[in-house]
């Protein structure tokens, strides 16, 4: 059995068992289209998916995914952007009223960032892998110096949560979104995932801190 028959078999028992029971749900999703009043903007990670995360239904959250959950910067270039992209629709189109950066904890792409694994890499591996996680290098330079003036530092978990308040930033530099954001019909959050022991962790406007979410 290959990979992809797994997921077939997976199919088949969605089809049987949730597909039918939400079945009301699906056809109106069908009919009406998605209206989804939140957007998530989670890590590509297999071992994090956002619905599960947040237990919610189908047609409840605007999913976007990428290596480290990461927002880039806005940059009308005339380039192709497909997370700027996304973002873009979801906001002007759907008009979600808020936006979820999530990120977690033992990222691969963050701590590829922290080892320099593929730094300068041109072409072949590692080549886009570089180019997407340059935009983090500040960060990931203070939290490198931040671990070595202090051995009891978690450089991992530093670099993710800055990860997650940059994203937050560079939201900020879509004029569509600060737009949404001074009229207070748009919201940004920022929150963390422990993978493993579940717990998650949400950014307090206030505080500056990720603030632990009660169980």
């Amino acid at each position: 059995m290959t990979a992809f028959d797994t997921l077939l078999d997976g199919y088949r028992r969605f089809r049987a068992g949730e597909y039918q029971e939400q079945r009301r749900r699906f056809d109106q999703l069908a009919i009406e289209g998605q209206s989804p009043p939140i957007m998530v903007i989670a890590c590509s990670d297999s071992r994090v998916d956002p619905t599960r995360v947040f237990d919610v239904s189908p047609g409840e959250i605007f999913v976007l995914r990428n290596v480290a959950n990461l927002v880039p910067p806005y940059e009308p270039d005339g380039g192709q952007h497909s997370a700027s992209a996304a973002i873009e629709f979801a906001v002007t189109q759907i008009g979600v009223a808020e936006i979820v950066v999530l990120g977690h904890a033992k990222c691969g792409g963050i701590a590829a960032s922290l080892t320099g694994r593929f730094d300068g890499a041109v072409a072949g591996e590692g080549h886009f892998i570089d180019r997407w996680m340059a935009m983090i290098s500040p960060a990931r330079d203070a939290a490198r110096a931040a671990a070595e003036g202090h051995p009891d530092i978690d450089a991992q978990q530093v670099l993710e949560l800055a990860a997650i308040r940059l994203s937050l930033d560079h939201l900020r530099s879509f004029p569509f979104v600060a737009e949404r954001v001074a009229a207070n019909t748009l919201t940004l959050r920022g929150a963390w995932f422990s993978i493993g022991d579940g717990s998650l962790r949400v950014l307090d406007d206030a505080t500056g801190r990720f603030e632990p979410v009660a169980p």
